[in-house]
């Protein structure tokens, strides 16, 4: 691809420089991060949350840059008076530019990928592998994006963020199409809506999970933060989808489900005992949950491995965004028993012990609430104890920290208050801001800023039929510490404690 076609593609304000001098000379990647710049590469620089790419121009240009796209008219009006004869453009919205020059890069993956876009503050990772699953199970091949990992095409990456950048995003899909996906699911995050992340990939079918308490720190006032999940259904920044599925159990369902009509989608609704796809009624069992479901497209009892009122949620969520990529209702009825829990939610650590251990990735209030509820009702018959082990990230939202504390003793009856990831905040401020909401409830509790330290008060508590909860991880691997990252996973470092405290090894 040569520059003039690359710019054809991009909604520019302003071109400058001698497109004759890059007319013989191929692109050879786009960019947006000035260290990953090759020469023929075209760095698109635009400003964001913590840094400005506008810095870096001369350093991309110094790494061999064909030519540079930029959201700044000081950056561009440099350019053109300063190297005349460098290809140009200026732009009005970086991220959009670089969804758009990705896409004609990478030959338009977009065009032959039905997308799945899934957002909400909780259950977007399960919701996502539940639909890929549902849609595997339908012998499609898909991409995934999401937290804790990517699948290109049957192949499993690393996650890097929840939802890439354009270009990546763009490099992912392309690469999945060449490898036969047909289908992309992806978690969608606020951040990336507000952001711009989004643009160039026309979603299919748009799934809202819920909205609670989370990313103030970015975000400052709940209202802008429905507004930004609002954005993947209402058609103002981005095409609204075909179908929006939309939880009728979260409060603000009803409004976001106009939004989506409004804009010209098709709605449907899930929920508990609400909406058109609902769980008519359901038991929740040892093993996870019998579901009576009632569709517009059928009806059948399902047998469910996903524990909890929350997953019944997630579950529906999927089975109804799989249906409108046109899985048959019996077909998915037929996969559902088959979907097994992912991992770092709810996720069960065995070594023999008499207890019960959960490893889960509930880190504001409501899941905390939510997870210690299920947990409370594993428990109901015997009237053993909830226990329950969780810290809050620094650098994060401050303001959810008491509200945590408060969830994790109103659910429990016993607590261990200890480091989440602190980043460059002192541990012990951040317990101290969580301690006004355990006090609250009068739950008896124990601060431990060192996590392993607080893992071994959590299961060396535990008595016979006890649930221990190791809340806010989940998946992780890593512990992020103000001067060092350091390996760190809670079900592994659950299951090496439960040896020393005697138990047999993983069953």
């Amino acid at each position: 691809m040569l520059w003039d076609d690359l710019i054809a593609e991009v909604s520019g304000v302003g071109s400058g420089g001698s497109s004759a001098a890059a007319s013989n000379e191929s692109i050879s990647g786009i960019e947006y991060d000035s260290r990953r710049v090759k020469p023929g590469a075209v760095f698109v620089a635009m400003k964001g949350g913590s840094t400005d790419g506008n810095r870096y121009v001369e350093k991309a240009l110094a790494a061999g840059a064909l030519g540079i796209i930029t959201d700044s008219a000081q950056t561009f009006d440099q350019l053109t008076v300063f190297k005349p004869g460098l290809p140009a453009l200026e732009v009005e919205h970086g991220r959009r530019a670089l969804a758009q020059a990705s896409a004609a890069f990478f030959g338009h993956p977009e065009r032959r990928l039905a997308a799945t876009g899934i957002t909400g503050t909780n259950g977007k990772t399960t919701t996502a592998f539940l639909t890929e699953a549902l849609l595997n199970a339908a012998a499609r091949s898909t991409i995934l994006i999401g937290t804790i990992e990517y699948h290109v095409a049957g192949e499993t990456r690393p996650s890097v963020h929840t939802t890439p950048e354009a270009r990546d995003l763009f490099e992912l899909m392309a690469e999945g199409v060449s490898r036969g996906a047909e289908e992309l699911v992806t978690e969608v995050s606020s951040h990336a809506l507000d952001q711009g992340r989004m643009a160039g990939i026309p979603f299919d079918v748009a799934v809202f999970t819920n909205l609670t308490r989370d990313h103030l720190d970015y975000h400052q006032t709940m209202e802008n933060y429905f507004a930004a999940k609002r954005l993947l259904f209402d058609g103002s920044v981005y095409p609204a989808p075909r179908v929006a599925v939309i939880n009728a159990n979260d409060p603000h369902g009803d409004e976001l489900a106009a939004a989506a009509r409004g804009a010209g989608a098709e709605v449907r609704m899930y929920g508990i005992g609400k909406g058109d796809w609902r769980a008519a009624s359901h038991v929740l069992t040892s093993s996870g949950a019998v579901i009576e479901l009632e569709t517009p497209a059928g009806s059948a009892c399902l047998s469910s491995r996903l524990a909890g009122d929350v997953n019944i949620l997630n579950l529906l969520a999927a089975f109804t965004a799989a249906h409108a990529r046109g899985v048959s209702f019996s077909r998915l009825a037929a996969a559902v028993p088959m979907l097994r829990p992912v991992p770092g939610r709810f996720q069960p650590v065995i070594a023999g012990q008499p207890f019960t251990v959960i490893v889960d990735y509930a880190h504001t209030d409501d899941a905390l609430r939510n997870l210690t509820a299920l947990a409370r009702q594993m428990t109901a018959a015997s009237g053993a104890r909830v226990i329950a082990l969780f810290g809050c990230g620094g650098d994060r939202d401050r303001s959810k920290r008491p509200k945590m504390g408060q969830a994790a003793g109103e659910g429990s009856d016993y607590v261990v208050a200890t480091s989440d990831n602190p980043r460059s905040e002192d541990p012990a401020a951040i317990l101290a801001e969580i301690e006004p909401g355990l006090q609250s409830t009068g739950v008896a509790y124990t601060v431990e800023v060192d996590r392993a330290a607080g893992i071994r008060l959590a299961l060396g508590a535990a008595r016979p039929g006890d649930v221990v909860l190791l809340a806010g991880k989940g998946h992780e691997k890593e512990q992020i510490l103000a001067d060092r990252t350091i390996p760190f996973d809670d079900a592994e470092v659950a299951l090496s404690i439960l040896h020393e405290l005697g138990y047999g090894e993983e069953q």
